[in-house]
């Protein structure tokens, strides 16, 4: 009774949009019908009731918020200023059956609810299709892990072993999938530094009159001594500039700086509005202290900006 309530609390988290994979979970659940230590028909039931409770949930949010709602979503997926486009146009081209392929499309997958309230779909057409999309989803899973199952039990000892370590199983399938999501994320990083631009370039750059993005990312403290920042630059805190995110230009290079060691803060923030859809994005080498080094040119922080004052208070 415990597996079945584990199957229905972890489906309905990662649909609500907690970033937990349930790949490999059903897929063991499907290993375990084979030992006969769950069954088919309960596992199914779990699966579909747990992302249904939630799809429904999504579906009424968006009928009652509409386009706010599936914004929202979209602040946790990849390329934001895009997915709501993107997922928009899959209900225009596919309509009511998009919901079908939903689960299978990580972007989607959360969001297809929201969207399907936002269109205005009936809820009796929206339950139907939901419905048919969770359960062909959760079959893909399930009895793939249950034609797993059925193989290992032409081989009796290994099946034992399965059922056994079932658990550590599952723990190995999910540490596999939080270290493929860190490898990734530490090659982009291993990306941004390699693009990174040098003072030089920079200033070669701004003398040509290059049409640029200037980011003064330093903390208020680092005003203090010298409040001072490049020509151009918009003076901001990270937090700041996730917010703007949707006011950076598409259509230009943008160059983060700040006094961090190795550029830290650069680097991660650059990574960070890439996600959002900021390609064209490039850390200064060295930063702040790097340019001011070489002697290039400085001007003072605007007052408008409100942040010598913020330093001044702390």
């Amino acid at each position: 009774m415990h597996a079945y309530v584990v199957l229905f609390v972890w489906v309905f988290a990662e649909q609500v949009g907690l970033p937990l994979p349930s790949a490999p979970l059903l897929l063991m659940a499907g290993t375990l019908t084979a030992t006969h230590r769950l069954q088919l028909l309960p596992v199914l039931a779990s699966i579909l009731s747990g992302s249904m409770l939630s799809d429904v949930l999504w579906y009424f949010l968006g009928k009652r918020y509409g386009h706010a709602v599936v914004r929202m979503l979209c602040h946790f997926a990849p390329h934001r200023d895009t997915c709501v486009d993107r997922m928009e146009g899959y209900f225009t081209r596919h309509g009511s059956g998009t919901l079908l392929i939903s689960k299978f499309l990580p972007a989607l997958n959360t969001m297809a609810g929201a969207i399907a309230g936002q269109t205005g779909m009936s809820f009796r057409l929206f339950l139907l299709y939901d419905a048919g999309g969770v359960l062909l989803w959760a079959l893909s899973f399930v009895v793939g892990g249950r034609f797993f199952g059925d193989l290992l039990k032409m081989h009796p000892h290994a099946l034992a072993w399965v059922a056994h370590f079932a658990v550590g199983l599952f723990v190995l399938l999910f540490v596999g999938f939080l270290y493929n999501r860190t490898r990734r994320r530490r090659r982009s990083l291993a990306e941004i530094r390699t693009d990174r631009v040098t003072p030089s370039e920079l200033h070669t750059m701004l003398e040509a009159n290059e049409p640029l993005y200037l980011v003064d990312l330093r903390h208020p403290l680092d005003y203090l001594p010298d409040p001072r920042t490049l020509p151009g630059a918009a003076v901001m805190t990270p937090d700041r500039l996730v917010e703007l995110s949707n006011t950076i230009p598409r259509d230009r290079d943008v160059v983060l700086f700040c006094t961090c060691p190795n550029e830290e803060t650069a680097v991660r923030m650059a990574l960070a509005i890439r996600k959002m859809g900021v390609s064209r994005v490039r850390p200064l080498l060295g930063g702040f202290d790097g340019w001011k080094n070489l002697g290039y040119p400085l001007v003072p922080i605007p007052e408008s900006a409100g942040l010598r004052a913020d330093a001044e208070a702390v």
